[in-house]
């Protein structure tokens, strides 16, 4: 989601702001480093919380574990809010109604059939499974970036606007989708457990970190140049509609945040599992979880899709 608002982002605070995204990667590259290094120092650590609780007791435990669902809350809430508004133009002019539901636009239903069927990655236990699925999201990411390097490339749309140097009464807004785009330490403690061997966590880190800093400052350069200030906060939704690469990249959209749903849920569903008493069964455990976690994302849905302001959602989180 982060490479989607990087353009706007650029464009809001000024050129002069790359220098904050390029900063925050390399900040959140050495704290991902530090946090292995906690987990490896504590090796009962499995999660945020419980490092919370090493350094600073029950209270930092319960202040870490506060931050860390409040964050896997409102980045699930992002991810719909995207799929929403990008299904939204994918299928401009598409008209559907349920009997007995009159009150939901044809967008509306549409999504919630999308998250009916990323729902069961939710139930998924096995990381390797779901960082398997969520790949596919590295996958769509890179074509959302090809998308938009072939509009400018094949003179779709001409990239001339020239971009402010520094807004500086911008950058408290935009530096927090700015530092959304690394936002995802919350999962790295379950990342580095799951991993064969997790001495290469910190070069996983570098290579990721330094892969995604690439990657935002291309596209954060190319969509304001491209758009100026008519960039949409989402750069897809700022491509020219009649054109089937952007199809291409409005799809690719739409599919990122179905792969996504899994591994970003994976941190309460392990610390949800870690809490309930061993006397349940491990097919009773699946259960719960499952089924919590499928009331949260109905609940999360229906936040989405009443508070469709993605850009103060995605600011506010990062925040």
């Amino acid at each position: 989601l982060g490479q989607l608002s990087t353009p706007y982002a650029l464009e809001n605070g000024g050129w002069g702001s790359v220098f904050l995204l390029v900063g925050l990667g390399f900040i959140c590259t050495y704290t991902s480093h530090v946090l292995g290094k906690c987990l490896d120092k504590n090796p009962k650590s499995e999660s945020f919380a419980d490092i919370g609780e090493n350094a600073f007791g029950r209270k930092g435990r319960v202040l870490t574990a506060t931050f860390i669902y409040i964050e896997i809350f409102m980045a699930l809430v992002s991810y719909t809010i995207s799929l929403h508004d990008n299904l939204i133009t994918v299928l401009s002019g598409t008209q559907i109604k349920l009997p007995g539901v009159p009150n939901l636009h044809t967008s509306q239903l549409i999504t919630v059939v999308a998250v009916l069927i990323a729902l069961p990655s939710l139930w998924l236990r096995d990381l390797s499974s779901i960082s398997f699925l969520s790949s596919g999201g590295i996958l769509m990411s890179l074509v959302i970036f090809i998308s938009v390097v072939c509009t400018a490339a094949f003179g779709s749309v001409e990239a001339n606007h020239s971009i402010p140097f520094l807004h500086v009464k911008n950058i408290p807004a935009i530096s927090g989708l700015y530092i959304y785009s690394y936002a995802g330490h919350f999962v790295f403690p379950n990342l580095y457990k799951a991993m064969k061997d997790p001495s290469k966590f910190t070069k996983v880190s570098i290579v990721s970190f330094a892969a995604c800093t690439l990657l935002y400052t291309a596209l954060a350069f190319l969509g304001a140049k491209m758009f100026g200030p008519e960039v949409n906060p989402q750069i897809t939704l700022s491509l020219p509609r009649h054109h089937f690469i952007t199809k291409i990249a409005l799809w690719a959209t739409v599919l990122t945040p179905m792969t996504k749903y899994g591994l970003e849920f994976a941190p309460f569903a392990i610390q949800l599992e870690n809490n309930l008493p061993d006397s349940l069964s491990s097919r009773m455990k699946l259960i719960i979880r499952g089924f919590v976690g499928s009331i949260i994302l109905l609940v999360i849905l229906s936040l989405a899709l009443s508070v469709p302001y993605f850009e103060h959602v995605l600011s506010l989180t990062g925040s």
